[in-house]
């Protein structure tokens, strides 16, 4: 039997399992009841079903081959849902793919729920956009599928707004139906001041060893149905943003300045290291509640398991990118590279300040950018050191209402 032949047979016993008990919903864009990555709709097959399964006893050596093939050959959505299929098959399978699928940063690739939490690629930017719903008050991330902005992409995060007395709250979820605080996909929100000039990105677990928890009363207990573990989630502020005050009307883009609180400043340079978590804390998901995907060799996470290393040194700066005035177009201009059509006081390029050192060539580089192309469509392109999920919070500062700075 070919290897091409033996693939296609395999799929075809993964389809089967799935539909039995492992239905795949990776979430990317898929419109369904929940965006879980793997959601038990119809209760676990019986543990004999996958042990009599002949691939279940496949030897680790061939089984290894096969599972690269399928993780190399599966780069793009939808496809690469087999990916996620493989690691739901049984223990081994899982195993085996936790050492292959590597961090967005190695491989431009995401892949697990996990992922979104990763910094992205170093050497290229991901494109994704954001669909907002102004009578819902929702904003929906997705990863785009081509250059083509008409593609419905691959569904990310969700993000909900909750306007109060003195702040607006924006809770971040990975489930699209659900993006309530007590839910176990919640990951973390941003929260605004009074005058919407001020923000700051809270994420549900800690970034890093070491990190310490804001205290407040919205601090809650992951899986408190359980007796064990009961893990605090939610306040560890990652990120601080400010908007400039504009008191005297003049004319230009609104100005902006972040404060990266859990990426150290050398992260920029050649060889510096970003905060990469591994895993989601326990019951912090429903679904594989505490599986490392990315454990693997590659991965950087050895290098952050005593404190963070920012209380040390200086952490990330990143401002908005100055525009030029256009003379014939009478108006301020960026490069965005065509991905953003409709000019806007929301549009802005993020790099790394002067602050963090002598002036270089990662100084140049967009780290973030965000433009709209719609009346309630815009693009988010994001890169290393950041995640998707902080690209995300920075943008959704933009959406709030900025009187005093425009």
């Amino acid at each position: 039997m070919s290897l091409k032949s033996l693939i296609q047979d395999m799929r075809g016993e993964i389809g089967s399992i799935s539909r039995k008990g492992f239905e795949v919903r990776l979430g990317y864009g898929l419109r369904s009841r929940s965006h879980r990555v793997v959601h038990d709709a119809v209760g676990p097959p019986p543990v004999d079903a996958l042990k009599q399964s002949c691939w279940a006893n496949m030897p680790p050596e061939l089984l290894r081959d096969v599972l690269m093939r399928i993780e190399e050959a599966e780069s793009l959505w939808p496809l690469r849902k087999d990916v996620v299929a493989c690691a739901g098959v049984c223990r081994s399978w899982r195993d085996i793919m936790k050492e292959i699928v590597k961090t967005p940063e190695l491989s431009g690739k995401l892949t697990f729920p996990i992922s979104v939490k990763q910094p992205g690629p170093r050497d290229f930017p991901l494109q994704c956009f954001i669909k907002r719903n102004r009578a819902a008050q929702t904003y929906h991330l997705y990863l785009g599928l081509s250059q083509a902005l008409t593609d419905n992409g691959k569904f990310l995060l969700a993000a909900r707004k909750c306007r109060r007395p003195t702040c607006t709250d924006y809770l971040i979820s990975l489930d699209a139906d659900d993006m309530s605080k007590g839910s176990g996909t919640y990951i973390g929100k941003l929260r605004s001041n009074f005058l919407g000039t001020k923000f700051t990105v809270y994420d549900a677990q800690p970034p890093h060893a070491g990190a310490i928890v804001s205290k407040g009363r919205s601090t809650r207990i992951v899986g408190s149905k359980q007796v064990s573990p009961r893990v605090p989630a939610g306040n560890y502020p990652v990120a601080h943003i400010a908007y400039e005050l504009n008191v005297l009307g003049s004319r230009g883009p609104r100005r902006m300045h972040c404060v990266m609180d859990s990426i150290p400043a050398s992260a920029i340079e050649p060889g510096g290291v970003a905060p990469t978590p591994t895993e989601f804390l326990p019951s912090s998901l429903d679904s594989f509640p505490s599986i490392p995907f990315f454990r693997s060799k590659s991965s950087r996470s050895e290098n952050l398991s005593g404190p963070f290393s920012s209380q040390k040194e200086g952490k990330l700066v990143l401002k908005n990118k100055a525009p030029r005035w256009h003379e014939q177009l009478q108006c301020w201009c960026l490069n965005f590279r065509g991905r953003v059509t409709v000019a806007s006081v929301k549009n802005f390029q993020l790099v790394a300040s002067e602050e963090n050192g002598p002036a270089g060539q990662e100084h140049d580089k967009v780290i973030l950018q965000f433009g709209k192309v719609g009346k309630d469509l815009f693009t988010m392109d994001y890169r290393y050191p950041i995640s998707a999920f902080q690209a995300f919070a920075i943008c959704l500062s933009s959406f709030d209402t900025k009187i005093a700075c425009e």
